[in-house]
């Protein structure tokens, strides 16, 4: 395994979803809010959860 990496996606990742999470924590209206944008831009359904027995 490369040592020396000039990019490292896990670390990238994790940083971002840090920044998100604090985002959205302070805000949960606003994570609502972007997701029914992100809905309607590529026309996405709200479906029920199923549960295999």
């Amino acid at each position: 395994m490369e040592q020396n990496k000039t990019f490292d996606a896990v670390k990238m990742m994790r940083e971002i979803r840090e920044k998100l999470s604090e985002k959205y924590w302070k805000h949960p209206e606003l994570l609502k809010q972007e997701m029914q944008k992100i809905r309607e831009k590529y026309q996405l359904k709200i479906t029920e959860l199923t549960v295999l027995k």
